[in-house]
């Protein structure tokens, strides 16, 4: 527990204890949550809970996801390389799976690296019907929402300062600099591109999701080998 602690140090015991059962150990929230506070570890303070934004008729605004592929949202997170120097991400997520599709990490990113982004993602995964987003420049650009509709998607921004409307990405982004940008000093941009890439495998594969009960959005699956028959 301890040395899981010393790797993840902005995990609860929650996510802790989820951690020990996917390695094996047979132990339980309470069990760890006793352990967590005899060696004076910090319990990590509750998120104050959101409410919806709810229209003068009764209906609320925020679309959502039903399955995968039906909504994806993305988003930009900047920061800095130890010389100072800017860099973005952009954060492509499936919103019902909790699945971080993909993070492009470069000195700047246009409305050009969206599209190339999503076309990326397309092809691999298929369309999602709608995507959602600020309304950034990047995301609103006429070339972006014409690409868009063209291959068959829908476009769904958020009302102009209601970050809370694209709460998944925002979440998202929040646990991206907490656990990892807030903690490492990147000294060029290569080394942010492969430190970033390596916390989001971790984030869909190992990383439990307190939405998904604990489980990471995208495990690994192992598939046995067939025996290969013997020649003779």
């Amino acid at each position: 527990m301890i040395e899981l602690t010393r790797q993840y140090g902005r995990y609860g015991y929650r996510r802790i204890a989820a951690l020990l059962r996917d390695a094996g150990w047979q132990v339980n929230d309470k069990r760890v949550e006793r352990l967590w506070r005899r060696e004076g570890l910090k319990v990590p303070m509750k998120q104050p809970k959101k409410g919806r934004l709810w229209m003068n008729d009764g209906s609320c605004i925020r679309l959502r996801p039903e399955h995968r592929n039906h909504v994806w949202s993305y988003d930009f997170v900047h920061h800095r390389t130890d010389d100072g120097k800017a860099f973005r991400t952009l954060n492509i997520l499936d919103e019902h799976s909790r699945e971080c599709l993909a993070i492009r990490v470069k000195r700047k990113l246009n409305s050009t690296e969206v599209i190339d982004a999503l076309t990326d993602l397309f092809i691999l995964r298929g369309i999602p019907a709608f995507i959602r987003s600020d309304n950034g420049p990047e995301f609103i650009a006429q070339a972006v929402r014409d690409w868009i509709a063209a291959v068959g998607a829908k476009t769904a921004y958020i009302e102009p300062g209601s970050p809370w409307e694209n709460g998944y990405c925002e979440s998202f982004n929040a646990r991206l600099r907490d656990e990892l940008l807030n903690g490492e000093v990147f000294y060029s941009l290569r080394e942010a591109q492969i430190l970033i890439e390596e916390w989001r495998k971790h984030y869909n594969t190992k990383r439990p999701h307190s939405a998904l009960g604990y489980r990471p959005p995208a495990p690994e699956t192992i598939i046995p080998m067939e025996p290969r028959p013997i020649m003779h």
